[in-house]
């Protein structure tokens, strides 16, 4: 009972929350993380009212299998962005983008923390550098397609961001994987160790891809047996826990450790259907409105989780700090040269390195890793919580900015059951 309460005041909480913020103009995923702050074990959580409110991080961790899920989901609708119709216009684009400002943060945020380091060595070792470099390659693309979602942007900036947004993932687990091999050989002295540093990465995507790829091909096979909207529905539904429990599984092959990226996977998922079903732009978009509610319990819960304690320590925030601005350069810079370099439109140029700002998901779970550094895990870990508090609050804002100025965000009407209002609330008539 405990659990229903919980997600029932979370959804709530996520809900009231975006009405306040739709006064203040601001994104709705804004405000699903400003509700888990205020739910959260730093907030009404410390009052200890039970069920009202997260009494400590613990209890946040009990539903990571609605932020797993939740995942698997995001990554799901951003493969319906890699149809070939769409590719044939931007995928070179989007790829050169998608890697080199990966690579340019990276690089940026490495330089910035190694000079750091070399400051002041006994709070920033050089390992906690490394890893935090490769860090910065990450985005969040959950926060990303929430913000395109509900202001329906459309345009050539939206049409590079989402594939960008995917293929970033995968280009942060190589740099990640490899930066993180050697920041562990440096702790133990050690050579370095080829198997972790190339093999397993490498391995890593390939599996995914190759599991999505599967995946969505059975998927395509499967539904061709129903033919109502709601099984459709129920289908793709199914298909896509399926693919998330699948990447779980772990095994060897040798000497390499073989594991599944969520993202990845469900990412190809949608990718390969949308590619091989003719009817996929209808299932993907019934799919997409059931999952309304679990993607406000998803940020809603990232706040909760965000650990308000990074801030005792003034090292912590200045160090994340050097982190927030280093990276948010690179992502920048890194978009705006390469942009300039493939010929995209001026507005695409200028605007597309604020969108790709955001982090969350995917670099929260690089820092989990990290925590086998011991600790200098910790310290990665506590740097990137601060980072992610900034960059959730600011980034799904900047990201909105951006979309307006490059005129991809129209003040249409929207209709509901009560009437149609404009883009600011506002009534204009009631429906009949």
């Amino acid at each position: 009972m405990n659990i229903l309460l919980s997600v029932s005041i979370t959804l709530l909480a996520g809900l009231i929350m975006s009405r306040l913020a739709k006064l203040l103009k601001l994104p709705a995923v804004t405000a699903y993380i400003v509700a888990g702050i205020l739910i959260g074990p730093f907030c009404l959580g410390a009052v200890g009212i039970p069920g009202v409110g997260f009494a400590s991080l613990a209890d946040v961790k009990v539903f990571e299998l609605i932020t797993e899920t939740a995942t698997g989901f995001i990554a799901f609708s951003i493969g319906n962005e890699f149809r070939l119709s769409a590719l044939k216009k931007t995928g070179k684009q989007a790829t050169i983008i998608g890697i080199l400002q990966a690579f340019t943060a990276t690089l940026l945020v490495d330089a910035a923390l190694i000079g750091l380091h070399f400051m002041m060595p006994d709070k920033l070792p050089l390992p906690v550098a490394i890893t935090l470099g490769a860090i910065a390659s990450a985005t969040a693309p959950a926060a990303t397609l929430m913000v395109v979602n509900q202001y329906k942007a459309k345009g050539p900036l939206t049409d590079l961001l989402l594939p960008i947004v995917a293929l970033d993932d995968a280009v942060g687990l190589i740099i990640f994987a490899v930066s993180f091999g050697i920041a562990k050989s440096m702790m133990s002295g050690g050579s370095l160790d080829f198997i972790s540093v190339a093999v397993n990465p490498l391995l890593e995507v390939v599996f995914s891809l190759a599991l999505g790829a599967v995946m969505g091909i059975l998927f395509h096979f499967t539904e061709r047996f129903f033919h109502s909207r709601s099984k459709r529905m129920s289908i793709s539904i199914a298909f896509v826990l399926l693919t998330v429990s699948v990447t779980t599984l772990d095994f060897h092959i040798g000497a390499a450790h073989v594991e599944f990226s969520t993202l990845l996977t469900c990412m190809m998922l949608g990718t390969v259907f949308c590619n091989v079903c003719d009817v996929s732009e209808e299932i993907m978009d019934r799919t997409e409105r059931w999952t309304a509610p679990l993607y406000v319990l998803f940020f809603a819960l990232s706040g909760a989780e965000l650990d308000f304690g990074a801030f005792a320590d003034i090292a912590i925030v200045g160090i994340g700090i050097v982190y927030i601005i280093f990276r948010s350069l690179g992502k920048y810079f890194g978009t705006f040269s390469s942009a300039k370099m493939v010929g995209c439109e001026s507005t695409v140029t200028k605007y597309l390195g604020i969108t790709l700002l955001p982090q969350a998901g995917v670099a929260l779970g690089m820092s989990l890793t990290a925590l086998e550094l011991g600790a200098d895990g910790i310290l990665v870990r506590n740097i990137v919580l601060f980072s992610v508090l900034i960059y959730e609050l600011v980034g799904p804002m900047l990201t909105k900015i951006a979309l307006l100025k490059a005129g991809e965000i129209k003040p249409e009407g929207k209709k509901s059951s009560r009437g149609a209002t404009d883009m600011s609330g506002g009534r204009r008539h009631r429906a009949k």
